[in-house]
């Protein structure tokens, strides 16, 4: 319970009808949610617009409505109008639930790709070294004590966010590592939050289109956000964007990368393929003078391991725990090696759009498999122009390609597979289609050469299949064992 002028400070409001002097038991932005004493706030989303609940959600008792519209309610219920719900709901929250963040160091990545395994590699780091933190991100919420929940969003809405922020900071946790999607940024999802250390991974072209950003500058804009809040910079030098990201802010920036000058810098990369697995070694010179094993393939983890490596660094890990914690690291979903043969290796991936799928099979390029075997699908109700791209890189770059079913949702499988059937047939490339993805997975496998590399891209870490509204169970690691 809070009094209702202590939730608004720092939000620029007019109460247009009603009372200041009331108190809010409950704050929600949904109306089903809604009891009495509740705060309602109206938010306006794609899809759907929180004002046309207003009535609902009076009707079940909301004492407090958030609404950047003219509205006309009846009942006993005190209206606050703002420019914007889901910026004032943000620092809603954070007053609601005292402010948690600010009682330990908040560590925010963001970039296109990356920011869940740099994330997982940094959190892992911190509890090697014994540091009570928390992980929020897309593999959903994580502490070191042990506790984990799923998530919905890469970055929670705020009033999710600051409750489990609130919970890390009543556990005793002093650090909290997240992912700050482009699209938590533009919706005011970490506002009112300060980061220690702000970490820039790399940018692509990707979430450009309805629902998402209208423009490509607007998506690089949002991105930059989390830096203009960040009282430390880590970035990529290799990337090009990096000064964009940096132009202007009066924070310290300190570099990683491979190919220009640096503060920490790989080099003699090199990527080993063995019975045990797919491994890359490199030396680190800089800050860090080090010789590094990493349990994750690739170029791509090389970066997102710098990165974990610097902010590590500032955070005052020692190079023995950072070596130690590279050395075993594995994340779900990203490039996961499911081991069922020494004579054919089998990854799990999340790469979901044309720009990922080109940087993982680069990646696995690099272990020079006999042939490249890729196994993907593409989600329902996302943009056409994804799936034609996906499809045109497949056919390009692997050697041979299954076409499968991913996440439907509301889409028949069949006019999913049939627009990224368009992008292979610009290519020469060799394809199946199988629309059933257990049965795909097991012709992968029945097919495997000595030699060859699978890839089965596009669901990662779930452990699902959405088809009309449905969650209906679906292991690929289990997939893939039972295959042999």
């Amino acid at each position: 319970m809070a009094y209702l002028k202590d939730l608004l400070k720092q939000v620029t409001y007019i109460c247009t009808r009603g009372t200041m002097d009331c108190k809010v038991t409950h704050i929600c932005h949904d109306s089903r949610q809604v009891v009495r004493g509740s705060m309602f706030i109206c938010l306006a989303g794609s899809r759907e617009d929180g004002h046309d609940y207003l009535a609902q959600a009076i009707r079940k008792g909301a004492a407090v409505c958030v609404v950047s519209k003219h509205v006309w309610v009846e009942g006993d219920v005190t209206v606050i109008r703002v420019r914007n719900t889901s910026e004032a709901m943000a620092w809603i929250a954070r007053n609601y639930y005292g402010a948690p963040a600010e009682a330990m160091q908040m560590i925010g990545i963001t970039g296109t790709k990356g920011k869940t395994t740099t994330a997982c590699m940094l959190y892992q780091m911190l509890k090697e070294a014994g540091v009570k933190c928390g992980l929020i991100g897309t593999l959903g919420i994580r502490r070191s004590d042990g506790l984990k929940k799923p998530g919905s969003n890469t970055t929670p809405d705020a009033l999710v966010l600051q409750k489990e922020l609130r919970e890390m900071a009543d556990a005793g946790c002093s650090c909290c590592v997240m992912e700050v999607s482009s699209q938590g940024l533009k919706h005011y999802r970490v506002e009112g939050i300060t980061f220690a250390i702000g970490i820039y991974t790399n940018l692509s072209m990707d979430h450009i289109g309805p629902g998402e950003h209208r423009s490509f500058r607007e998506y690089a804009c949002c991105k930059k956000r989390l830096f203009e809040r960040s009282r430390m910079i880590c970035i990529n030098a290799d990337d090009k964007y990096h000064g964009f990201m940096t132009a202007n802010l009066e924070a310290p920036v300190y570099t990683y990368g491979i190919e220009q000058p640096c503060d920490v810098k790989a080099e003699h990369i090199v990527y080993e393929r063995s019975s045990r697995g797919l491994n890359v070694t490199y030396q680190t010179t800089g800050w860090i003078k080090d010789e590094i094993v990493l349990k994750m393939p690739g170029t791509a983890n090389v970066y997102n391991s710098l990165a974990a490596m610097e902010a590590a660094y500032l955070l005052g890990i020692s190079p023995e725990t950072i070596r130690k914690t590279l050395r075993n690291v594995s994340v779900k979903g990203r490039i996961e090696e499911v081991r069922i043969s020494d004579k054919f290796d089998v990854v799990i991936d999340y790469a979901h759009n044309a720009a990922s799928l080109e940087s993982l099979i680069k990646t696995l390029r690099q272990y020079q498999p006999k042939r490249l075997v890729l196994l993907f699908g593409c989600g329902g109700n996302r943009s056409p122009l994804r799936r034609f791209q996906m499809g045109e890189t497949a056919g390009r770059l692997s050697d041979v390609t299954i076409l499968t079913s991913d996440n439907p949702r509301y889409e028949k499988p069949e006019a999913i597979l049939s627009d990224i059937e368009q992008g292979m047939k610009r290519t020469k490339g060799k394809y199946k289609i199988i629309p059933d993805r257990r049965e795909a997975i097991s012709y992968a496998i029945s097919q495997a050469q000595e030699g060859d590399l699978i890839v089965v891209a596009g669901k990662g870490h779930e452990e699902y299949q959405e088809i009309e509204g449905h969650f209906y169970p679906m292991n690929e690691r289990e997939m893939i064992e039972n295959s042999i």
